[in-house]
């Protein structure tokens, strides 16, 4: 998995106008996380794609926006994994190594979860 971290402005539209550019180049974007981050005014938009080839395409188109202050593409050693999963007690968090994270979703079999990459 190749893991594309934006800063982007923090204003209605920002995301339409970065998904636009996987729209047009047909790139599937596989866990999406967004918020506020340590830039006051500015989010953090961290994307996850399967293929090499095409995190560096969208990361050639998604530097060219306005609204994309910085964009880089994070190695696998700054990478982590989450997962929201849901429990016959309630949701439980879980965070560390995209491995690690598959292996507790695969032990525990939730009916329902969300697993996400993450970075900063």
């Amino acid at each position: 998995m190749y893991v594309i971290s934006l800063i982007v402005k923090n204003e209605f539209g920002v995301m339409q106008r970065v998904m636009g550019e996987f729209t047009r180049n047909k790139i599937n974007v596989e866990t999406i996380v967004v918020g506020k981050c340590e830039v006051p005014g500015k989010s953090r938009m961290v994307l996850s794609v399967i293929d090499k080839g095409e995190a560096e395409l969208a990361m050639g188109r998604l530097q060219k926006l306005q609204d994309v202050y910085g964009a880089e593409l994070v190695p696998e050693s700054g990478q982590s994994a989450y997962a929201l999963i849901s429990t016959s007690n309630g949701n439980v968090g879980v965070v560390g190594g995209s491995d690690q994270v598959e292996e507790i979703i695969a032990r525990s079999e939730p009916e329902k979860y969300v697993k996400a990459l993450n970075a900063l």
